[in-house]
């Protein structure tokens, strides 16, 4: 499979996809997080020219991928005991934000990845720990198989498991499935017989395994979040996760779900005030009225970036702030740590999500009808910004900040919150 493939054209008959092959050598492992956002920032450079262009021809980003986990920034938290460099929650948001600045796509196809190696640190014993930690430093991919389409909320699940001795089957039909298809493993969300959920890590080439390559949104099109059909797909024991176990008393899991997605606002939010900055100095004209020569002069443009500005820097303090509530949770998981790590992520999850959704409208408000010219290809910003800031309604972020503050009472445990 080639990394300039192309997603299958929208209204076309949905088709099986073949997983990617892996790496012929392991990936790195990253030291530390002064080298996490080093690298970052070089993963961010290789894969930001190139953005445009896959988002405009829909291009699976499958060299791009590869880059990203063989760079070493999928096991960045991996235990330090396991031989992972562990960094703080604040360093992994910010590497987040930084290759999300430069594809947002690729940034979300991340988060599951490593919200199931945050879980496996909450729920596991220590020999699943080591086999599947072994398997994500030399570089292996999860991608997901968590939502479903029918149900008719996030959290309930009807995708089943049957106990086969040392293996399980597991049935059932996966939505939203971001990352499975170029994925190594892919994650299941699969109830047992006491409709508890768990995580069954399947090979993405099992028999019964079927990733459609069905994702229409107009919006974050390379994150390739289909669907995934499961007929009696064969899991070995040692790779089911219980995760139900990280939400039957207080984690930090669900707030490090959630404040990957806030980096990945973040970094829409970024790009898209550099894009603004960019266009408004090269290209926009000067208003009629504005007695200005460049548009970088008007009073009223320079108001409204050093706002946007102003907006931007606010959401990034709180995703750092929410990173360092997320530490302490892990460290010391209490009632009071895991709230505290739950709020501070909801705030930022507010933040993040306002100022991505405002920048990508002024970017055409400021920088005038020249912008909307489908050969700069800027509304991919307002796309992306307005389909993954549905992820998680941050409605609800207000009222789980209000009722703590109002009521005392602590957010529900579960990877929305």
């Amino acid at each position: 499979m080639s990394g300039q493939a192309k997603l299958s054209v929208v209204g076309a008959e949905p088709k099986s996809v073949p997983g990617p092959k892996r790496p012929a050598s392991p990936a790195h492992v990253i030291r530390d997080d002064a080298e996490a956002l080093e690298v970052a920032g070089r993963v961010a450079a290789e894969i930001a020219p190139g953005a445009s262009e896959r988002d405009r021809n829909r291009v699976w980003p499958l060299a791009e991928l590869d880059l990203f986990s063989q760079s070493g920034l999928w096991s960045i938290n991996v235990p330090k005991a396991f031989g992972g460099p562990e960094v703080s929650y604040a360093t992994l948001a910010k590497v987040i934000e930084i290759v999300s600045a430069a594809d947002s796509s690729i940034g979300q196809i991340a988060q599951n990845h490593l919200g199931v190696v945050a879980a496996i640190r909450t729920v596991s014993d220590e020999a699943q720990q080591k086999l599947l930690f072994g398997e994500i430093l030399k570089g292996a991919r999860f991608g997901n198989a968590f939502s479903e389409y029918h149900s008719k909320r996030a959290a309930e699940f009807e995708t089943t498991f049957t106990d086969e001795g040392d293996h399980v089957l597991v049935t059932g039909r996966k939505f939203y499935a971001t990352g499975a298809l170029l994925a190594h493993y892919v994650p299941i969300v699969a109830l047992d017989g006491e409709g508890r959920a768990w995580y069954a890590i399947a090979d993405r080439s099992a028999p019964g395994l079927t990733v459609i390559d069905d994702w229409s949104a107009f919006g974050q099109r390379g994150t390739l979040s289909g669907t995934v059909v499961l007929d009696k797909v064969r899991v070995p024991k040692t790779h089911l996760v219980p995760g139900y176990k990280g939400y039957d008393r207080p984690t930090a899991d669900g707030a490090i779900f959630q404040i990957i997605q806030v980096a990945v606002d973040v970094g829409i939010a970024r790009d898209t005030l550099d894009e603004t900055i960019r266009f408004i100095r090269s290209k926009s004209r000067a208003w009629v009225d504005s007695g200005q020569e460049r548009a970088s002069d008007d009073p009223y443009v320079i108001h409204s970036v050093g706002d946007l500005q102003i907006r931007l820097h606010a959401a990034q303090a709180l995703q750092e702030r929410a990173g360092h509530a997320i530490d302490r949770a892990v460290a010391d998981p209490t009632a009071e740590t895991v709230a505290e790590a739950q709020i501070a992520t909801a705030e930022a999850k507010v933040l993040s999500t306002e100022i991505a959704l405002l920048a990508a409208n002024r970017l055409f408000e400021l920088a005038g009808t020249r912008s909307t010219l489908a050969e700069h290809n800027l509304d991919r910003l307002w796309r992306n910004a307005r389909t993954h800031t549905l992820h998680d309604p941050v409605r609800w972020k207000y009222a789980i900040v209000g009722n703590h503050a109002l009521n005392g009472v602590a957010p529900p445990l579960h990877a929305w919150s």
